[in-house]
């Protein structure tokens, strides 16, 4: 623990519909007058994990049955440096109350971002509302590409990124319309790589490459969703500095595709991730069963072209 941080285990807890819990912040605390998810300071001694859970149980009631990492963050307000531990629970038992006498809400994730909170709860927010999977479509054909898109909706990912290099201006507009009806549909946020963004095409999500990231000195103006791919300290620190909302980083292990780049590794990867404050997919040489390092290291899940295809 660093000295003059305060440290402190942050729970996003969740119902069975879906709703996260948020409680306000009295006046009189610091941030005060601001909602903010539940949780409170590390003992001495004490882990986050093992701090959650007490802390949920003493202000809420509810205990933990299962919970895991989502994400770290470090922030710096004018008085104070706060570390915070995120964690997502996902089953508890008991019910909720209000033990501390603080007012407390259930809400549907996609209201998060109208309700005020302290500014470290920003990234919180982002890693809430972002799946775990993240799929990239490679192909270089339109139908093959409409076929790799169908199999990642069929597959439950519910964030995909079309990326592609040998469309037809004709083709490419005809895959994005056919891309956009189909994750609506399907309730599916689609990513458009900073690549394909020719002509008056204007897409609502982009996806940075690591050229058109550092190219630029603020967060370009779309309406929805700025993603990067990142492969180094320098780019991530950029893509945090300019607003962007999520990174992947890659690769983290050696892939067919590229078998001459250096993998990251985990540890590697662990270190660059507690360095910025966003969420962070792990990309290269992912499968499903890696999706669980990924959260242990830091990472807000595992990005991939083949890794959702089955």
């Amino acid at each position: 623990m660093s000295r003059g941080e305060l440290q402190v285990a942050v729970g996003v807890v969740s119902n069975a519909q879906g709703k996260i819990l948020i409680a306000y912040r009295p006046e009189s605390v610091h941030q005060g007058n601001r909602w903010e998810f539940p949780g409170g300071k590390l003992e001495l001694g004490e882990t986050a994990e093992a701090a959650l859970i007490r802390e949920l149980k003493e202000e809420l009631g509810l205990t933990v049955k299962r919970a895991r990492p989502l994400i770290a963050i470090n922030h710096q307000y004018s008085d104070l440096r706060v570390k915070l531990w995120v964690w997502k629970v996902d089953e508890f038992v008991g019910p909720v109350c209000s033990n501390e006498g603080q007012v407390i809400r259930w809400v549907p994730v996609e209201t998060l971002k109208h309700y005020s909170f302290p500014a470290a709860n920003k990234a919180i927010v982002n890693a809430i509302q972002l799946p775990s999977r993240y799929a990239i479509m490679g192909d270089d054909d339109l139908l093959a590409l409409q076929r790799t898109l169908v199999r990642f909706v069929e597959n439950n990912v519910k964030l995909i990124q079309l990326r592609t290099k040998l469309l037809s201006t004709a083709d490419m507009q005809k895959m994005l319309e056919f891309a956009t009806l189909v994750c609506k549909e399907n309730k599916v946020i689609l990513m458009v790589n900073s690549d394909l963004c020719v002509g008056d095409s204007s897409v609502a999500n982009l996806h940075l490459t690591s050229k058109d990231l550092l190219a630029i000195n603020q967060r370009p103006k779309v309406t929805g969703w700025v993603a990067a791919s990142c492969h180094n300290y320098r780019e991530l620190q950029h893509a945090e500095a300019i607003g962007v909302d999520f990174v992947v980083l890659a690769p983290v292990n050696r892939t067919a595709t590229h078998p001459d780049a250096k993998p990251l590794g985990w540890e590697r990867f662990q270190r660059l991730v507690a360095q910025v404050n966003i969420p962070v997919y792990a990309l290269g040489g992912m499968m499903d069963p890696d999706l669980s390092l990924a959260y242990g290291n830091g990472g807000q899940g595992i990005a991939g072209m083949s890794t959702f295809l089955y």
